[in-house]
């Protein structure tokens, strides 16, 4: 736990934090003016420095580069002392122990930075051993290149030096490449360095400039962070560099430690410009959830169909016109990608209706695969009378294809080679195929729909844990959820597809068998706000945005979590949960 950090706003494992100095300094940041290096004990000994609130004093250390035996660093570790004052311990990636202070600074980062599993592995074990509000510390080694990276994984603050040392040796960075200064005929920068002709522009100048550029490219870093789009700046930047892009890759395998940071939902749309977008958290999470969670309780024909640019789907004109044919006598699930398959109850539930993907008409190897994959899981899970494919030629129909020969289907296919979903005669064919098929009320629809986002968001069957009997109010999507007695449970959110509890849907939860997301906090009564110091405990599976339980000795309440579980244990400062109904006990 930490008295000089606190994180403010986070996206997966970028996080928007405080250095809480004499003069606050907003994270991610260089933090030269504020750092004060209290020496290498290698070269000599050194006294415990005085500190105060107006640095960040790293203690007396010795650093050890990759690669030192264990027996080595050992011998020589260091016994950090406890201070009153903002404080960094020096540490090495290969052997992390928790030092109580308030920011960690890893020593061999020179010898894991252009090697993507190398820096990922070493942020990993460096974040998973530090307490969660504590920041990590990049020395040397940030470039207006790199560091959106680096802070995507995890890094909250960085100093000038590589910025500076480029410079003195004549390269001028940007964004994407270091140039030779000798090479540049023009200055392609309008920074206060650059505002001099180019032949009086000196190294001196380019050392300037390279840290203006740092410091521009922080910026946009904390400000995509707070915006929740950080993974989408990130997967172009780090096409400017192999190692990047082999880091955020490799990050993307780090199911664990990505998974337990990235917010269940959010307001941010998701840009789907790369196929390194069907590795993102969400889409994999989103994935898993309908494939071992969602349950169709419909008894009527399955029909495929494919997604559109309107979201939600239902609100588009495509799915209209199949809305219009179709007339609930069948169930409707929509393929595409970088989602997978999306069945019509949670067509509003995040990321799918928080997508835009880039329309060629042609679908990748990749996208192919990922999504009969999802569509195969899929089906192997649900049974339907029927399966009716009414999707295009072009990659649609080749991913039910193959699914069709991996589970031994018969599939019928309504769209005629080389036609389109909305023709006429597509159409036609998709009314004739339902021929007989009897609608589902409204009623079921609209209590499956409950059903199935209680089960992707709380776990396989707690649809018909918590709403077993149940009436439903209001019009889809913002559906309310009453018990037999007319007292409400909960509220569809259609901004996000999520379900809001009332206090008596809350008790139901925790008297259900369905998994339930807890958070206890000490002898008080909240209201509005529980901060990190008032928890006493919480559940591991809690993520940002999850619906939770809020239980102490003098109150029950219910809310959404702003912290993850383990967040909310370690954290010291910050908001762990919103407190939306709360009763006094």
């Amino acid at each position: 736990m930490t008295d000089y950090f606190e994180v403010h706003e986070r996206d997966g494992a970028a996080r928007v934090g405080e250095l809480r100095l004499e003069s606050p300094v907003t994270t991610p940041a260089l933090v030269d003016d504020v750092l004060e290096d209290a020496g290498s004990l290698w070269s000599a000994d050194r006294e415990l420095p005085e500190g105060d609130e107006s640095t960040l004093t790293v203690l007396p250390h010795r650093a050890f580069p990759g690669g030192t035996a264990e027996e080595v660093r050992e011998s020589f570790a260091v016994d950090h002392p406890e201070v009153d004052y903002p404080s960094v311990a020096v540490v090495s990636s290969e052997r992390v122990e928790e030092q109580g202070t308030d920011a960690y600074a890893v020593s061999d980062v020179q010898s894991i930075t252009g090697h993507g599993a190398a820096l990922v592995e070493s942020v990993v074990n460096v974040r998973e051993a530090i307490p969660t509000d504590t920041a990590l510390y990049f020395s040397g080694v940030a470039t207006p290149r790199n560091v959106a990276v680096l802070a995507y994984a995890g890094v909250d603050i960085f100093d000038e030096t590589a910025a500076v040392v480029k410079g003195t040796e004549g390269r001028y960075l940007t964004t994407d490449e270091a140039y030779f200064l000798e090479d540049l005929e023009e200055l392609p920068c309008s920074c206060s360095a650059c505002q001099k002709p180019r032949e009086e522009f000196t190294r001196e100048d380019c050392a300037e400039h390279n840290v203006n550029a740092l410091e521009a490219e922080l910026g946009i870093v904390r400000r995509r962070i707070r915006d929740g789009r950080l993974r989408d700046y990130v997967e172009g930047q780090a096409r400017h560099d192999q190692w990047l892009t082999a880091a955020v890759r490799e990050l993307d395998s780090e199911w664990g430690y990505l998974e337990e940071r990235t917010p269940i939902l959010r307001d941010a749309e998701i840009n789907a410009a790369t196929e390194d977008t069907l590795r993102r958290v969400e889409i994999q999470r989103y994935a898993d959830r309908v494939t071992t969670r969602y349950r169709n309780r419909f008894q009527n024909p399955l029909v495929l169909v494919p997604c559109s640019a309107t979201k939600p789907y239902s609100e588009s004109q495509s799915h209209g016109q199949f809305h219009d044919v179709i007339q609930w006598r069948a169930h409707l699930v929509s393929m595409t990608s970088p989602i997978g398959v999306v069945p019509q109850e949670l067509e509003t539930t995040y990321p799918a209706q928080h997508y835009d993907t880039v329309v060629t008409g042609r679908w990748s190897e990749d996208e192919k695969q990922f999504v009969s994959e999802v569509l195969r899981r899929y089906l192997e899970r649900n049974d339907y009378p029927e399966i009716i494919a009414h999707v295009p030629d072009e990659g649609y129909r080749d991913i039910v294809y193959r699914v069709e020969e991996a589970l031994d289907l018969d599939v019928t296919y309504t769209v005629p080679e080389g036609g389109h979903p909305t023709d006429d005669e597509s159409l036609s064919n998709l009314g004739t195929a339902l021929s007989g098929e009897l609608k589902y009320s409204k009623r079921e629809r609209e209590h499956n729909t409950v059903r199935a986002i209680a089960d992707y968001l709380l776990g396989d069957g707690a649809g018909d844990d918590l709403f077993d009997d149940i009436q439903t109010t209001s019009r889809y999507p913002k559906i309310q959820v009453r018990d037999s007695e007319e007292t409400q449970l909960a509220t569809m959110v259609p901004q996000y597809g999520t379900l809001s509890f009332t206090l008596e849907g809350a008790r139901r939860w925790v008297d259900s068998d369905a998994p339930t997301k807890r958070v206890e906090i000490d002898g008080f009564v909240p209201h509005g706000s529980v901060l990190a110091p008032g928890v006493v405990d919480a559940d591991d599976e809690i993520r940002v945005g999850d619906e939770v339980v809020v239980e102490g000795p003098n109150a029950f309440a219910v809310g959404r979590a702003e912290m993850f579980g383990r967040e909310m244990r370690e954290s010291s400062r910050g908001i762990a949960c919103e407190v939306r109904h709360v009763e006094e006990k």
